[in-house]
């Protein structure tokens, strides 16, 4: 293969990690952070921190390449989705099995040589999730929330690494991501609605129906009530107050882009999402620092 061809089939190989698009990562990111800090009252180990981080890339990125496997007969028939490289089969699905396995792979022996056995099972089961997500589809009225557990899964992996144990606040933040993860993205699925239905995918779009956008709402709130329940446990105070409220902001931002159901409008209030687990990092960071707790 001369190197034309081979810059070719790599280019093609980051599309179906989607590396062009780190909105995804992004959304997996924000939540270990905040797991991180948390679990380390604001001095989590930089070591774990460049570990989960590219722990994310990589189980997202194999995440990306297994959705599009399950999915490679229906993208086709959905406009925003028909050019990924499986579904206009420009790479085989031997190929992409190969290519999430070695991502797979890569992600645990990176967390290999410092996982406690609680680590290293709950590693593995952050592995099946992301593998399993894209076929609840089929059956799940709501698949989002199975997302929002894959999505979120970094949290009780990140007290896990620096307590060795899981307390109640981990899985109350894991919640907490659940609720966020339906709601952005119902926003990202009312885009794809019409070409849904016509397949025969489950989405929450769907499910909810007319009462998408309340259910969006409803979600958002849940999930920043919960936020708040972990940070006033672990002691946060205005800065993190201030974060959580930002986050707020954003999220009544979005009911002006989704209330009128328009595929442009929903799609961007999904991206803005990143805005929304970055705000609620910076509440949780600035608290710790403004009473001197510094992560280095």
């Amino acid at each position: 293969m001369n190197w034309t061809a081979l810059k070719s089939r790599l280019d093609e190989y980051e599309k179906l990690m989607r590396l062009d698009k780190p909105i995804g990562t992004l959304l997996l990111l924000w939540p270990t952070l905040w797991a991180l800090w948390l679990s380390a009252e604001g001095r989590p180990d930089w070591v774990w921190v460049w570990v989960f981080a590219l722990g994310t890339v990589l189980m997202r990125s194999a995440g990306c390449v297994i959705n599009d496997y399950a999915d490679r007969d229906f993208d086709p028939h959905v406009e925003r989705t028909r050019e990924r490289p499986l579904a206009a089969r420009r790479v085989s699905p031997r190929e992409a099995l190969l290519l999430a396995a070695g991502l797979t792979l890569a992600a645990l022996l990176l967390i290999l040589p410092l996982a406690t056995p609680l680590l290293l099972g709950l590693a593995l089961v952050a592995a099946f999730l992301a593998g399993s997500y894209p076929f609840t589809k089929r059956f799940l009225a709501i698949p989002q929330a199975y997302l929002g557990i894959a999505f979120g899964f970094g949290i009780p992996m990140a007290y896990a690494a620096q307590r060795g144990e899981l307390p109640a606040e981990a899985w109350v933040l894991l919640l907490a991501n659940v609720f966020w993860a339906v709601a952005y993205d119902t926003e990202y699925a009312m885009v794809d609605r019409p070409d849904d239905i016509k397949i025969g995918i489950k989405t929450s779009a769907i499910t909810f129906g007319r009462f998408d956008v309340p259910a969006v709402m409803a979600c958002y709130a849940t999930a920043f009530g919960l936020i708040a329940w972990v940070g006033l446990a672990s002691g946060l105070g205005l800065p993190f107050l201030g974060g959580l409220l930002t986050a707020c902001a954003l999220a009544g931002y979005h009911y002006t882009l989704i209330r009128e159901r328009q595929g442009p409008g929903c799609f961007q209030a999904f991206l803005h999402n990143n805005w929304v687990g970055a705000a609620i990092f910076a509440g949780i960071a600035l608290d710790y620092a403004q009473r001197g707790i510094l992560p280095f």
